[in-house]
């Protein structure tokens, strides 16, 4: 009886293989410092690099990618993805080995890039971005690239209230729309007890707010309306 042998295709060059490493975790947690040591590393090894970073993004420079701490190093700030081959140009796209993202969450064509990147251009991609909003939901696509990934880092930060490992970001303020662009001001990295705890206080905060907002419109009503 003839044995049966699958059709394997054959190898592709390996010149053109790509690949997509994502780094990801909280704020604070060295996301931005890690993707930077990789892309300059990768510079370092003669292989042609370059960074992008959302528009959205202008907390410390317009055309860097910066630490917490500010190191810098210069970027595409765009808004989308799609745009950065035209921008950067065709012939020098051609020439890129490795592609860095940071803020990774704010880029919603960022599966769609990280597939041509790798899997058709051959080119190394880098992600750094949050895995979850202060909610603790998916934030952005950056969960959705995955099973794209060759490697999938998460990284931790210290509990500003305890200092053990944080895997979360609280969120100080009462504003509730997901995308709000801020830093220690606005948000800090905790461990599981204390963003349970830090929820239930914001919550009982927000009751309070709104109760008094409620009692002085009341009070309000009440004096303007006349005794009959």
């Amino acid at each position: 009886m003839a044995s049966f042998k699958p059709s394997i295709p054959p190898a592709s060059d390996s010149s053109t293989s790509g690949e997509v490493h994502v780094i990801m975790g909280p704020m604070f947690a060295g996301k931005t410092t890690a993707l930077l040591r990789r892309i300059k590393s990768e510079g370092n090894s003669s292989r042609n690099v370059a960074m992008i970073k959302s528009s959205k993004d202008t907390r410390y420079a317009i055309d860097s990618v910066v630490t917490h701490d500010g190191v810098k190093f210069p970027c595409w700030a765009l808004p989308n993805l799609s745009s950065f081959r035209q921008n950067f140009g065709g012939d020098a796209y051609d020439k890129l080995d490795v592609i860095g993202i940071d803020e990774a969450q704010f880029f919603e064509d960022l599966y769609d890039f990280c597939c041509t990147a790798a899997d058709h251009d051959g080119k190394t991609v880098i992600v750094a971005g949050l895995d979850g909003d202060y909610l603790r939901r998916s934030f952005g696509s950056v969960l959705d690239i995955i099973p794209l990934a060759d490697s999938v880092t998460k990284l931790t930060a210290r509990c500003e209230m305890c200092g053990k490992r944080a895997f979360f970001t609280l969120r100080k303020t009462e504003e509730t729309r997901t995308e709000l662009i801020g830093g220690a001001d606005v948000y800090m990295p905790v461990c599981r007890q204390h963003y349970v705890n830090g929820q239930l206080l914001i919550k009982t905060a927000r009751s309070v707010v709104e109760s008094h907002k409620f009692k002085c419109v009341s009070d309000t009503f009440a004096e303007a309306t006349p005794f009959v």
